[in-house]
C-alpha cells in the first residue's frame, strides 16, 4: 500500500503541471492581460490631460493602445509581470516561484498573492467545515432511516426535501432567500460574513451575529450535497440488505437490527468514504455564485472578481491551490476506503 500512496504522490506533478499549463495558456492567449490593463490606464490619463487643455488638443495626436507605453515602460512591465514571448519560458519560471511558494504580485490588489489568498481563507473554511460536518453528521442517519423505513411515512415525507433539494441549485435557493427572507420580510441579513459593527460587540453578540450572517449560505451551500448524500447512502443500504450475506445472516437467526448494523452499514458506507476527499478542495474553495449573491469575500469571490479583472497571479495562485487540494483529496479518498473496507488492497 505505501508503494501505492508513492505512485500517487509523483503521478501529482504531471498531473498539476497539465491542470496549471492548459489555464496558463488560456489565460496567456485571452485579451486584456496587465499590458492591455496598463495601457488603457495611460489612455485614459493622457486624454484627461487632453482634456483639461481644451479644444481641438484633447484629440488631435492621442496615441493608439500599442503607442500608449514607451518600449521601455513596456518592457519593465513585462519583467514586472513575467511574461515574454517565450510561454513555455514564462510557465517554467512560474512553477519554480510555486515551488518556492512564490505565487507573485497582484497587479489589481497590489499585494503578495499567497498572502491574499491566506486572508480569505478563514471565511471559505469557516463554511467548508460546517458543511462537512452536517453533511456527515445528518445525512448518513437520515439516510439509513430512509433505508429502514422505505416507502414508510417518514421515507415519503423526507423524500420531498430531498427531492427539493435535487431540483433547485443552491445560488438559485441564494436568490430567493434573498429577497424574500432577507429582503421583504427582514427575517435575516442581507449578505456579508458579520456586520460592520462586529468589532465593537461582545462575545455573546459576536457569536449571534455570525449566526444569522451564516444561516441562508449555509442553507445555500448544503441543499445540494445534502440530497445527494442521503440518497446514496439510502441507495446503498437498500442494495446492501437486500444481498445474499445479509439474508443468510438472517436465516441463520442473527436479528434484523444486528444484521443492518455490524454486517450492511459497514459496505455502504464505503462509497461516502469516496466523497470524502474529494469535499476538502470545497472545504477552501467555496462557491463564487454563493458568495457573490451574499457578498462574502471568501475564496470563491476573489477567484472570480480576479477571473474578471484579469488578475492573472491571483486566478493562477488560486488554481494551483485547489488544484493541490483536489488531487490530496483523492489520496484521502482512498485511505478512506481502505480505512472502511479492510478488504482492500492498494497494490
Amino acid at each position: 500500500m505505501t508503494a501505492y500512496f508513492i505512485r500517487r504522490l509523483l503521478l501529482m506533478i504531471p498531473t498539476f503541471i497539465g491542470i496549471t499549463f492548459v489555464v496558463f495558456f488560456t489565460m496567456r492567449a485571452a485579451p486584456g492581460g496587465p499590458i492591455e490593463q496598463a495601457r488603457q490606464a495611460k489612455m485614459a490619463q493622457m486624454q484627461q490631460q487632453g482634456g483639461a487643455g481644451g479644444g481641438a488638443s484633447a484629440t488631435a495626436g492621442q496615441p493608439d493602445g500599442e503607442e500608449a507605453l514607451t518600449p521601455g515602460e513596456e518592457a519593465r512591465l513585462m519583467k514586472e509581470y513575467g511574461i515574454s514571448d517565450n510561454i513555455l519560458a514564462d510557465y517554467g519560471r512560474w512553477i519554480a516561484n510555486v515551488v518556492r511558494l512564490d505565487f507573485g504580485e497582484s497587479n489589481i490588489y497590489g499585494i503578495d498573492v499567497l498572502k491574499l489568498i491566506i486572508s480569505k481563507m478563514p471565511i471559505s473554511i469557516f463554511f467548508g467545515l460546517i458543511s462537512m460536518f452536517v453533511i456527515y453528521a445528518v445525512c448518513i442517519p437520515l439516510g439509513l432511516m430512509k433505508a429502514i423505513k422505505h416507502r414508510g411515512f417518514f421515507d415519503n415525507a423526507s423524500s420531498l426535501l430531498v427531492y427539493f433539494g435535487y431540483a433547485i441549485p443552491g445560488y438559485a435557493l441564494g436568490a430567493l432567500l434573498v429577497v424574500f427572507v432577507a429582503s421583504n420580510w427582514q427575517l435575516l441579513p442581507l449578505g456579508g460574513f458579520v456586520s460592520e459593527n462586529f468589532a465593537s460587540l461582545s462575545f455573546g453578540a459576536r457569536v449571534v451575529d455570525l449566526i444569522k450572517h451564516a444561516i441562508l449560505p449555509m442553507c445555500c451551500y448544503l441543499i445540494g450535497s445534502f440530497a445527494f448524500m442521503t440518497m446514496l447512502m439510502k441507495n446503498q443500504l437498500m442494495e446492501q440488505m437486500s444481498a445474499d450475506y445479509v439474508r443468510t445472516a438472517l436465516a441463520k437467526g442473527v436479528s434484523y437490527k444486528r444484521a443492518i448494523f455490524r454486517h450492511a452499514l459497514d459496505n455502504s458506507l464505503i462509497p461516502i468514504a469516496t466523497t470524502f476527499g474529494n469535499q476538502i478542495s470545497l472545504l477552501v474553495g467555496g462557491s463564487f455564485l454563493i458568495e457573490s449573491i451574499f457578498n462574502i469575500d471568501g475564496i470563491g469571490m476573489l477567484g472570480f472578481t480576479s477571473i474578471l479583472s484579469k488578475d492573472y497571479t491571483v486566478v493562477m495562485g488560486v488554481l494551483a491551490i485547489s488544484a493541490t487540494l483536489q488531487l490530496l483529496g483523492n489520496i484521502l479518498s482512498d485511505l478512506c476506503v481502505a480505512a472502511v473496507d479492510p478488504r482492500v488492497k492498494f497494490g
